[in-house]
């Protein structure tokens, strides 16, 4: 234990070096960092919600939304089938959580010994739709609990990333977006300073529709009771533009969805503010195919079940992209582009809570953790100092590079630096020298018992090392524990503290162990001072 390879001396300084050096940023401002030459090292810790401030959110998926729009999709696709098969039906809906249609003649059809081609029709409408017929021809269409519970759990994946993307186009530094039990997404957004927009922008649905407009009845004769079937009413966006009508009815087919976009970008058009949006090969395919076909007719560009703005179709649109025109301003039109962007939410989402940490909050318990840390460090190097001298001095040395290893580690990472990771700091350093204690009392021992100085000092690092490894990895498995199970300042603490029992293992080993042998090198002591 007390040989060292040449190359093991130069990895040891070269890792105390190179930990000092990408530490080092971390003392200086940012603004001070953006101006040295881009060679040098600039990675920088992290700092968290309740450090640097901003904004907690948490969001509920409102899956029961998605799964009627879902059931909704199924009526039209049903009403299309039943039509195209020539098989009279009534009371086709929507109801609770399943589609319902009463078949006409039911008992006319089974003489015809069509039972077998009406059950294959339900089934080609969605291989996971249950399908019941009961006697009286009454069909009852449900999704399975299975079928069910992996679209909830891809419900909440997509939304996740949707999120992200969004949060991610905002230039937000370092969120932390992440799934929160079964339906619910925690945010916490860094150093913001307009939460109210970012709330604005993750609160949209985003989901964007072109839709043809029903110009065969009017407004007011679809709320006085004549609808025609496959119709909706839909309300036009807000800001409307004068002699705009209030409301719309148009067919629920949907000609060309939203999430065919590639691409929408804000930029002028006759001095206003509108948005330009590119489809796919197969989205700008079906929109020249819908709109080469009604030519003359009024489409609806419908935005979370708002009509954004009705344009008359003058011509095939076939180049794959368009442009949204409305009552934008500079700041709706980008934002808009940057939902469309990022994503349709595959269900609405709900604020269940919200919090904000104001920046002098965050500078204060900086303060406060940053206190507390320089003071258990200098209780710790008194002590060490006290008890065991000069190797309690190796000890300090050896914990100095333990700090700077932690945090080069912690910035090389781009970890997110909370309260209670400054609380893993401080454990961790408390740790560092435990390491030491152990090696210096066993070292006593062995000299108590009548070892020699060298004899005593191999013996104190050879019997303290199983015992040092036994305790750091134990550590180390709650760390991985809280990391995989915890969340938020949890994670936080757990990645801290697992990397200072890393690095404690290193400078208590191996940096008090190479100061140790260069004295005895170098002075050759007859005594021990411990």
């Amino acid at each position: 234990m007390l040989h060292f390879a040449k190359w093991t001396k130069i990895v040891i300084v070269l890792t105390c070096v190179l930990g000092v050096i990408f530490s080092l940023p971390n003392l200086i401002p940012a603004a001070t960092l953006d101006k040295l030459p881009s060679w040098l090292p600039k990675h920088q810790v992290n700092l968290g919600l309740d450090l640097r401030g901003g904004s907690h959110l948490l969001l509920e998926v409102d899956y029961a939304k998605a799964l009627h729009d879902l059931l909704e999709n199924v009526v039209d696709n049903a009403r299309t089938a039943l039509r195209k098969a020539n098989l009279g039906y009534t009371g086709l809906d929507v109801k609770d959580d399943t589609v319902v249609v009463q078949l006409r003649d039911y008992d006319k059809l089974k003489q015809e010994g069509r039972e077998a081609e009406i059950q294959k029709l339900f089934r080609d409408l969605d291989p996971e739709l249950v399908s019941t017929i009961s006697d009286t021809g009454l069909v009852t269409l449900r999704y399975s609990e299975t079928a069910l519970t992996a679209r909830r759990r891809a419900a909440v994946d997509q939304s996740i990333e949707i999120v992200r993307r969004r949060i991610d186009e905002t230039g937000v530094r370092e969120p932390t977006i992440e799934r929160e039990g079964q339906d619910r997404i925690l945010v916490q957004l860094p150093g913001i300073d307009n939460p109210e927009h970012v709330k604005a922008i993750l609160g949209q649905t985003a989901k964007m529709t072109f839709q043809l407009v029903d110009t065969n009845t009017s407004v007011e004769e679809a709320q006085h009771g004549h609808l025609p079937p496959g119709d909706e009413i839909l309300p036009a966006a807000e800001g409307r533009r004068p002699g705009q009508p209030s409301a719309y009815v148009v067919q629920k087919r949907v000609m060309v969805s939203g999430d065919t976009l590639v691409d929408a970008q804000p930029t002028f058009q006759n001095n206003e503010p509108v948005v330009s949006f590119k489809f796919d090969a197969a989205g700008g395919r079906r929109f020249a195919e819908a709109t080469e076909k009604n030519v003359g007719r009024p489409f609806a560009i419908v935005l979370d079940n708002k009509v954004i703005s009705a344009p008359v179709i003058r011509e095939p649109i076939l180049g794959g992209s368009g442009v949204i025109s409305g009552s934008f301003t500079v700041q709706s039109a980008t934002d808009l582009a940057l939902l469309l962007r990022a994503g349709a939410l595959p269900a609405p989402i709900v604020f269940l809570e919200e919090r904000t940490v104001g920046p002098g909050l965050g500078a204060d318990s900086i303060r406060a953790g940053t206190t507390a840390c320089f003071v258990g460090v200098a209780l710790v190097v008194v002590f060490m100092v006290l008890f065991y001298g000069l190797f309690g001095i190796f000890a300090d040395i050896a914990l100095f590079f333990n700090l700077a290893i932690m945090l080069a580690a912690l910035s090389l990472l781009g970890a997110t630096l909370t309260l209670p990771g400054i609380a893993g700091i401080a454990l961790t350093m408390g740790m560092a020298v435990d390491a030491n204690v152990l090696i210096y009392e066993r070292i006593r021992e062995e000299l108590r018992s009548g070892r020699s100085m060298l004899s005593s000092l191999d013996a104190g690092f050879k019997r303290a090392f199983g015992t040092i490894v036994d305790s750091h990895v134990t550590t180390l498995v709650a760390g991985a524990l809280l990391y995989e199970l915890g969340s938020g300042p949890v994670k936080g603490f757990a990645v801290t503290l697992s990397i200072g029992v890393l690095t404690s293992l290193f400078s208590a080993i191996l940096v008090t162990r190479l100061q140790i042998v260069s004295w005895l090198q170098r002075f050759r002591p007859k005594v021990i001072p411990l």
